[in-house]
């Protein structure tokens, strides 16, 4: 059992312990920062820009023994006062988890577009693998939803903070999981989420103007910099040979262990994509590994999901995943929210939604749109989330304008700012770029309306929610439907109005 003096220690070794009043010996069986997970001998710690007094008087009353603070409150339980709370948590996770993570083989994706669909390649492999050898379905940690052997829900979060995330490596380990794919946020990089965490293999895809803004990233360099760090936490970096600044990329990678690359425009890559292209809805490639050279087929729709398949397959590489469940894995798998497409009774009208929510994913979509739907009217239905990524708000507007022949702006986790106020912003980069817009507050009516409004022959783009079942609005989330449910009612709706059958 640890005791609060080890903590001290933690706090005094990295420089940000200030003065305590509590008894160095008191035994800690528990950390949380969440005061609806204390129980008894719990220390717990005081974050975030919201925390309030009364959840720190509800730890005390729930169990907790002391609490780790930059600023004393009016308990009786103790206080151990600390110039970086962030870095605390840090601190604490890592300690009190015991590098547990070490268990099992942990794979981290970072990138601006594609660690979604990427992680979740993967997972349909490797649990095709496993399955095989008797083994648990492999971990995952994402933007869509979390599983680590014990608990499974869908996720707010794209890296959890680290008392959480080390949970789920706890979880993992106690349930006997071989291997965990998650997604690595900038921003988890950046503020130490993963701190103390060392990836199998840290895998790159690609970089794009995000994140930039006074809260998050300053600057780009700063953005760029903060993803650069998943290669000083992995024994094998993957990378992306066809993103932008791969050169500075290969110049961090290279401090890595061991380095496999990607492309599908460099043969000399050690994983290469060639010979792309559709059939029917299915996208097909020819993929040459230093051990194999076999046709791959993806059933999940937009042909830039080749490089997201030639990054699973290199982490496959340098795991020693047979290659039949590579094949196998990738023609099974699917992302959900990810371009899942519906169509109406007489396929003149096709919904696609998807999680896109940056300049790159956006640009990337409308592209992959123009290749697949010539000739169709396309309108998309999207927002940008609340006091974050404000730069979102003018890239997203611009590619839009430039792209779509309407825009219907709405409400997409607005959090603590007006819904109005957001879409207004957006609709200012729209029309500058030429486009075309209509603001509806409510996300549901704004998809129902795009349908009625561009009628047959037209593609409606549906971007940012997927299949999440939450808004989050002030500071709580909000049941709500997801995208799917919202188009395919609308979808319904407009055939039984114009009488279509469905096929």
């Amino acid at each position: 059992m640890e005791h609060l003096k080890e903590y001290i220690r933690l706090f005094k070794d990295n420089g940000i312990f200030i003065e305590s009043e509590a008894d160095e010996n008191i035994p800690v069986n528990s950390i949380s920062y969440d005061s609806n997970r204390v129980e008894n001998g719990t220390l717990f710690l005081c974050k975030g820009a919201h925390f309030k007094e009364e959840y720190l008087k509800s730890a005390e009353k729930q169990g907790a023994v002391a609490y780790i603070s930059e600023k004393k409150y009016g308990v009786d339980i103790p206080c151990v006062l600390v110039s970086d709370a962030r870095l605390a948590m840090c601190l604490m996770a890592v300690f009190f988890y015991k590098k547990c993570y070490e268990k099992f083989t942990l794979i981290g994706i970072t990138g601006t577009k594609g660690k979604s669909t990427t992680t979740y390649f993967l997972k349909y492999i490797l649990d095709l693998y496993l399955q095989s050898i008797g083994e648990k379905a492999c971990g995952v940690i994402s933007s869509i939803d979390t599983f680590d052997g014990i608990e499974k829900f869908e996720s707010h979060l794209t890296t959890p903070e680290p008392f959480d995330l080390h949970r789920h490596f706890d979880n993992a380990a106690k349930s006997g999981l071989k291997y965990m794919v998650m997604e690595v946020s900038s921003q988890a990089l950046k503020y130490g989420r993963v701190y103390g965490v060392n990836f199998d293999v840290g895998c790159y895809l690609n970089i794009g103007i995000d994140h930039i803004s006074d809260v998050e990233h300053p600057t780009f360099e700063d953005y760029f910099e903060s993803k650069m760090k998943i290669f000083s936490q992995c024994k094998t970096a993957v990378v992306n040979l066809d993103s932008d600044r791969s050169g500075d990329v290969m110049r961090f990678a290279e401090t890595a262990p061991e380095l496999i690359t990607f492309s599908a425009k460099d043969q000399n890559a050690d994983v290469y994509g060639c010979n792309i292209h559709k059939s029917g809805s299915d996208t097909l490639f020819t993929v040459r590994t230093k051990d194999f050279e076999e046709e791959i087929t993806l059933t999940i729709p937009g042909l830039f999901n080749v490089e997201n398949a030639l990054c699973a397959i290199s982490v496959c590489e340098a795991l020693k995943i047979p290659k039949e469940f590579i094949v196998k894995g990738l023609y099974a798998a699917k992302s959900s929210g990810r371009m899942e497409i519906y169509e109406n009774g007489d396929k003149s009208v096709t919904a696609i939604v998807d999680y896109a929510h940056n300049r790159l994913s956006f640009e990337t979509l409308f592209k992959s749109v123009q290749k697949e739907y010539p000739g169709r009217r396309v309108a998309i239905v999207y927002g940008c989330p609340g006091k974050k990524a404000y730069i979102r708000r003018k890239d997203l507007g611009e590619i839009s304008g430039k792209y779509a022949d309407i825009s219907y702006l709405t409400e997409e986790d607005p959090g603590e700012e007006p819904v109005r106020q957001i879409s207004q912003e957006i609709a200012e980069h729209v029309a500058a770029a030429g486009g075309k817009y209509k603001i509806i507050d409510d996300r549901g009516e704004a998809i129902r309306t795009a349908v009625f409004d561009c009628g047959r022959n037209s593609v409606i783009l549906i971007t940012g929610k997927g299949n999440e079942t939450r808004q989050k609005r002030g500071t709580e989330y909000i049941d709500c439907p997801t995208d799917v449910e919202y188009a395919v009612s609308a979808l319904k709706e407009f055939d039984k109005l114009n009488g279509i059958a469905g096929q």
